[in-house]
């Protein structure tokens, strides 16, 4: 397929780098391209970043047959342009697909894609520091059709953002509130996918934790709610004494790409991890003996998020004096330096772009 390339005619004003914050600013130019059932996926196109116009009945309005990503380009000091294992992203984009029946993409081919917007949008990435150019890939369903069925036609599309931390706390600890009422996922379900019901069935516990001044929510499973699952928007670690643990996936937790680097890279340091079950009886009784050192989320917009509270039954438990532990920042320092370029790639983990 050939890629054709559609230029602005006048470029927008960069916003202060200082004040980004996060998703709130969209750069010139965006990509797209179409899927036919009897074509497949044709026509890619790098156009002007402009609204979509589609019709009330278009099926992505009414039943969120709907796949989304994340991942980031970072700017180093030599200015290159740096990804972070952008090819997990996409294999785990389409792990989503397979789970939404929308047709699986070229992993390779969309990169290369994604590549050229990026290099057509390389002003746009921030230079200073926390700072990156998210980018988001998703999936939609472009049938007028209100049958309650997989459609025929897609778009696929990927918008630029530059960002600043996604917590306005940065890497100083979060509070969290522990939600025993409502469920994210159960195994079976589509919690294993980047598919925007998962996220907007979990506004309203969301929003009970901010009304309380929590930062975020953490989820139990769903059938007993007594393990730990995730973060609403972080998969979560825990040092208990010298070991760290992290709920093993089970077929309803989002298996994170920062999850899976963070793994790799405490075993590279000799670091016990084990991926198991966690339940909050288990960390409530770390914590009364002491032996809850440092708690985290991780994640690709936030990288490292340190839990500095956890609120459980109106409970409240202080880790670590709300103070960032020394293995949370030494797993920050290390996967942004790696990201940024400061700190030798030993795990051939990011990508240049240019």
């Amino acid at each position: 397929m050939t890629l054709t390339i559609d230029k602005v005619k006048e470029l927008k004003e960069k916003p202060n780098p200082k004040q980004l914050g996060f998703g709130k600013y969209f750069t010139d130019h965006m990509f797209m391209m179409d899927y036919e059932r009897e074509k497949g996926w044709f026509n890619p196109r790098i156009k002007p970043y402009e609204p979509l116009s589609l019709d009330p009945a278009t099926m992505v309005f009414h039943y969120s047959q709907s796949v989304f990503e994340g991942l980031k380009a970072y700017r180093t000091e030599d200015d290159r342009v740096l990804l972070f294992r952008p090819e997990k992203n996409f294999e785990r984009l389409n792990e989503s697909n397979r789970r939404l029946s929308i047709p699986l993409v070229d992993n390779e081919l969309i990169l290369q894609y994604l590549k050229k917007l990026i290099e057509i949008e390389k002003e746009w990435i921030p230079k200073e520091e926390g700072t990156s150019l998210y980018i988001r890939p998703f999936i939609i369903p472009t049938d007028t059709n209100l049958r309650v069925a997989p459609a025929n036609t897609y778009k696929l599309m990927i918008i630029l953002s530059p960002v600043g931390s996604y917590y306005p706390e940065g890497i100083h600890p979060v509070s969290i509130y522990v939600e025993h009422e409502y469920t994210r996922a159960v195994k079976g379900g589509t919690g294993t996918a980047k598919t925007a019901g998962n996220y907007s069935a979990g506004y309203v516990a969301q929003e009970k934790a901010a009304q309380n001044g929590f930062a975020q929510v953490l989820w139990l499973d769903g059938m007993e709610k007594k393990y730990i699952e995730e973060v609403g928007s972080m998969n979560v670690f825990f040092r208990i004494d010298d070991e760290v643990v992290t709920p093993k996936l089970n077929g309803s937790i989002l298996p994170g790409i920062t999850r899976m680097s963070i793994i790799e890279l405490l075993k590279s340091w000799g670091v016990p991890v084990k991926e198991r079950l966690v339940s909050m009886e288990e960390i409530i009784e770390a914590y009364k003996n002491n032996r809850l050192k440092e708690a985290f989320g991780t994640g690709t917009a936030a990288v490292i998020s340190p839990i500095g509270e956890l609120n459980w039954h109106n409970e409240q438990y202080i880790i670590n004096n709300k103070k960032t532990g020394e293995l949370s920042k030494k797993l920050y320092e290390t996967i942004t330096s790696i990201q940024t370029g400061s700190m030798k790639d030993t795990f051939n983990w990011t990508e240049v772009v240019k």
